[in-house]
């Protein structure tokens, strides 16, 4: 599903599609085994939905699991597709996935990051997470 693209991210293709809610959605399976292959450090139990980060376009937003969106969806809120160049929905597009150090920087400066998870080591040497 997603590839090394660079050092901060993993590129993919989702079929991008509005949504109702006020968040970013994908299929909650997908949602917690990326987490699992991307974001975990492998010590201890840890939580498998805590929200991914990806960028489409310009934006980046966090995503959280929802059993009601199907496998290799994107659903974004209207406000975040009306900044896109995406106008006849569902699209397949090109998104981006935060790497764990990248996501943990992007998710401290927007105020979303837990104490206590800054310490992990970036060892992130997926090279097909998703997949």
């Amino acid at each position: 599903m997603f590839e090394v693209f660079s050092r901060s991210y993993y590129l993919g293709r989702l079929y991008v599609t509005p949504t109702d809610r006020d968040r970013a959605l994908m299929q909650r399976e997908q949602h917690e085994r990326i987490n699992e292959e991307v974001y975990a450090s492998g010590e201890g139990l840890e939580p498998l939905d805590s929200p991914l980060v990806m960028k489409l376009e310009s934006q980046h937003f966090p995503v959280h699991g929802d059993e009601g969106v199907p496998a290799n969806t994107l659903a974004l809120p209207e406000s975040l597709l009306e900044g896109t160049e995406i106008r006849n929905p569902p699209a397949l597009q090109e998104v981006f996935l935060a790497r764990r150090e990248r996501a943990r920087q992007l998710l401290e400066y927007a105020g979303g990051w837990e104490p206590g998870t800054a310490a992990v080591p970036d060892t992130d040497d997926y090279p097909n997470a998703g997949t």
